[in-house]
């Protein structure tokens, strides 16, 4: 076939060219066939049979994969033993075979088809990615219901490109990392659990590139650019060259990178000492070598409950911020509470956020805490637990109004008087900080200087909010523009008001691990970062090549432009004559 490129979402940095190795979609024909009274207790035997194989499998792949990637992120697999196991559904397919009096298949067809179609029609677009985990479950019983095998990923005998109409966190799982360098899916998006799966794998993968899966054939040339989300199918030998010369020199530079900037201090060329700090999202994260040496600046406590499945005990979370200390061997930890809602809302009637009509703007965040009392009492009294293990600082999500803070400060408070009176053991003093992601924290920083320890400024949210735009969405996904002036005045505000005060500010969005805004941010006076451990390298070599004198003067120069793609250009262009190879 002719040359043809196509444009999606980078969910995994990287390049790859390869032959093409197309997954087909397990799509099984279930005739509705009818039983008879008397074979129902055999069916519904059957069912539990297919139940507890499936069981059996999953844990299994948990820890293979645990094995390879972390404890932390194998328990993605978890929501599919939940769901394996739902008394509920359960109840529901045996109610079927029962009163429809049908085969065991056909009823486990119909109960999960369900599912897919309200999870495929939510407005939530973390629901949305679910999908792929409600069809897992379903593939995983029926094959043990009919004796299918499923395609063997883990026994590739060479290097290809994975090429599916969506690839579930099973797949994922299984897939052989020394021969799949790389995954391209016509579904997906970044916070899909597949998404997550090839970061933890480091494969390179772009998503959303709608009907990839029937345009591409096994055994075609594939090339990859994890970085931008581009897929050249059938490339010409121009362009094949292209991307080999441009893979070869980024992963060169890469390695040559983080051998160079581990050692080094994030230090300017005028000699200000930049803190550097983490964001993660579990606690062995912290066992990557990239993570070693830093303090966390950002623990994002929400996703220990979209990838355990539900609401966590008080114990769990202890174990999970305990490991954390452990791990940091006397750094800080900086743990957010939960941030669920808007686009990280999970399937639980407790929450059941998912029936708002505009859940970004709806009950998320420190407000779903203020509403979950118990919840939110869990984590924080684990949190009080941890600190005598080391340096906890407490970050309260989406604050808005003095009330809000003032409200969550007397709720930590009674927490801590409740424990006290328990005989409980917890430190004479605990930082506590705010997010600032709104435009009313961020016009009213000054009022807000007083109530609290520490400022952490949430990029993603802030310009969001600021510009209307859901960063969800992919039809005004060109209208998120972190370089909108608007956005820019927003943070030099709180950087001026907090640098005045001295008091404690970092930025942990998406803003502080783009190289491009670096030295942006150095000059409006932000002299803490916190980001993914994969983008220290690139962000430590921009801020060891900074004079913050002359970055001050770009700022200047930005504030007093109108327009977000001429700042982006600039930025972009500023920043390829120090890391040349990293676009």
């Amino acid at each position: 076939m002719s040359m043809e490129i196509r444009k999606g979402i980078g969910v995994s940095p990287g390049y790859a060219i390869d032959e093409a190795y197309v997954l087909d979609t397990e799509q099984f024909v279930i005739p509705k066939r009818r039983i008879k009274l008397t074979e129902v207790k055999t069916e519904v035997s059957r069912l539990h049979d297919a139940i507890a194989a499936s069981k059996k499998e999953i844990a299994e792949l948990q820890s293979e994969f645990s094995n390879a990637v972390g404890e932390e992120t194998a328990q993605i697999l978890e929501s599919h033993m939940w769901m394996i196991q739902d008394r509920k559904i359960i109840e529901e397919i045996v109610r079927r075979i029962r009163d429809e009096k049908v085969t065991t298949e056909y009823a486990v067809s119909r109960v999960f088809r369900r599912y897919i179609k309200i999870f495929s029609e939510m407005t939530n677009v973390y629901l949305q990615h679910r999908v792929s985990d409600v069809v897992d479950s379903e593939a995983r019983l029926l094959r043990h219901l009919l004796g299918k095998r499923r395609q063997n990923l883990d026994n590739l005998d060479k290097n290809v490109i994975i090429v599916a109409h969506d690839l579930t966190p099973s797949q994922t799982a299984l897939l052989n990392k020394e021969h799949v360098t790389g995954i391209v899916t016509a579904l997906g998006g970044p916070t899909s659990h597949s998404a997550i799966m090839a970061k933890a794998l480091k494969i390179p993968c772009v998503v959303g590139l709608a009907d990839i899966s029937t345009n591409v054939s096994g055994g075609d040339m594939l090339a990859l650019d994890g970085n931008r989300g581009v897929v050249v199918i059938s490339p010409v030998q121009s362009i094949l060259d292209k991307f080999k010369d441009r893979a070869a020199k980024y992963y060169a530079f890469e390695k040559e990178l983080e051998t160079e900037q581990r050692e080094l201090s994030a230090d300017t060329v005028d000699e200000e000492h930049i803190e550097v700090m983490l964001n993660i999202e579990d606690p062995e994260e912290l066992n990557e070598a990239s993570a070693k040496g830093y303090s966390v600046g950002l623990f994002r406590t929400e996703f220990l409950y979209l990838t355990r499945g539900g609401p966590l005990d008080e114990t769990a979370h202890f174990e999970a911020y305990k490991r954390c200390l452990d791990l940091l061997d006397g750094r800080s930890l900086v743990v957010r509470t939960m941030d669920l809602g808007g686009d990280k809302i999970h399937q639980f009637d407790q929450w059941n956020e998912s029936k708002e009509p505009n859940p970004i703007l709806g009950c998320r965040s420190i407000r779903l805490s203020f509403e979950q009392p118990a919840m939110f009492r869990i984590q924080i009294r684990a949190l009080l637990r941890a600190a005598k293990f080391g340096e906890v600082k407490i970050l309260f999500p989406l604050i808005t109004s003095l009330a809000e803070i003032r409200r969550a400060k007397q709720f930590l408070q009674d927490v801590i008087d409740d424990m006290l009176l328990e005989g409980e053991d917890i430190p004479e003093s605990i930082p506590v900080g705010m997010m600032v992601e709104v435009p009313s924290s961020a016009l009213l920083i000054d009022l807000f200087i007083d109530e609290v320890d520490f400022f952490s400024i949430g990029s993603n949210d802030l310009v969001q909010y600021t510009l209307a735009v859901d960063r969800g969405n992919e039809r005004v996904a060109n209208l998120y523009r972190p370089s909108h002036p608007a956005v820019l005045r927003l943070i030099k505000n709180v950087l001026d008001v907090c640098n005045k005060a001295n008091k404690p500010v970092s930025l942990c969005g998406e803003m502080a691990g783009d190289l491009r805004f670096s030295e942006m941010l150095l000059g409006m006076g932000l002299r803490s970062f916190s980001m993914l451990p994969a983008a220290i390298p690139e962000v430590k070599k921009i801020i060891r090549s900074v004079n913050t004198h002359e970055a001050e003067k770009l700022v200047n120069k930005i504030l007093e432009m109108d327009d977000s793609e001429n700042i982006y250009s600039i930025l972009e262009k500023r920043a390829k004559v120090v890391l040349p190879y990293a676009f």
